[in-house]
């Protein structure tokens, strides 16, 4: 069992506020840090189910990006002394945080278990005020399959990916971040720990919506990507009947919106501007057609 105090805990490099370049031909080999990555974020999600009031929406289970911790982060959990938990692909690691988000104690998850690591918060909740026997990873919803759920040990062997993986998170946190903050109506941005999008809800109108995010890898895209969905949802004729800038697509297999595969994404100096090009063509896209159907 490994607990790192504050003063120790600063050997992560946060997240700047500004794009990270991505490299394009590694998009395709982030699935297994993805896959240990979203059963680790599982750690921050059973916070919220173990200690937190339960909400219909289930928003109590999600998870913030943080960027001075390059992580992502539980909601807080009020008790004798509040604290949050998370974890960050970079130097692979769950963290406990105060409030403010100062760190805590540390916990590197390379050749470690769940179960070690579950034990390891237990003990840290303990310690500040909560009851550790209510902690849990119990939960309502499944996640991919990963040798860690049975047992295995988490593998950060290969750091370079996880920091890929990472700047993905950060970039989409920037980007999403600010179309949130200018959008009327936009939710707040979260990471949803069953599918493990970040990503941010647009109310159009009376039951007209548009889902905007970034999805690290999924059965339809086995890379990162930025996407949009509608509701109601279009067909896919109209859809594709409208442009789309910055080298998006639009996908149409069981859902319909635009999407922009990290393995288009163009060169490391233009791809934030590709992206924001992609964006901003698809919304003005998808607030047409959901104002029309």
């Amino acid at each position: 069992m490994e607990l790192i105090p504050h003063a120790a805990a600063e050997t992560y490099r946060p997240s700047p506020r500004t794009w990270q370049p991505v490299r394009p031909e590694d998009a395709a080999k982030l699935t297994d840090c993805r896959l240990q990555l979203h059963h680790a974020v599982q750690f921050g999600a059973a916070a919220g189910i173990s200690f937190l009031a339960h909400r219909p929406d289930e928003s109590h289970t999600n998870l913030e990006w943080v960027p001075s911790l390059a992580g992502l982060f539980s909601r807080v959990i009020p008790t004798g002394r509040p604290f949050r938990i998370g974890a960050r692909p970079s130097k692979f690691a769950l963290l406990m945080v105060t409030e403010e988000n100062q760190p805590i104690a540390e916990y590197k998850l390379h050749g470690r278990t769940i179960t070690d690591a579950t034990e390891w918060i237990r003990s840290q909740v303990k310690s500040l005020g909560a009851d550790p026997t209510r902690y849990t990873l119990r939960r309502d919803y499944e996640i991919p399959d990963h040798p860690v759920a049975i047992g295995e040990s988490f593998d950060a062997s290969a750091p370079t990916l996880f920091e890929e993986l990472s700047k993905w998170f950060s970039n989409a946190a920037t980007l999403l971040g600010s179309v949130v903050r200018k959008t009327r109506r936009a939710s707040e941005l979260r990471c949803w720990p069953q599918h493990f999008d970040l990503a941010t809800l647009i109310k159009v109108a009376p039951g007209r919506t548009i889902g905007m995010g970034l999805e690290p890898g999924d059965d339809f895209y086995d890379e990162p990507y930025f996407y949009l969905n509608m509701s109601p949802q279009p067909s896919a004729s109209r859809a594709q009947s409208r442009p789309l800038w910055g080298n998006g697509t639009w996908h149409t297999n069981e859902w319909v919106g635009p999407v922009l595969p990290g393995s288009r994404f163009g060169a490391a100096s233009a791809q934030e501007q590709q992206v924001r090009e992609f964006l901003d063509s698809a919304t003005a896209a998808c607030r047409a057609l959901v104002t029309q159907s």
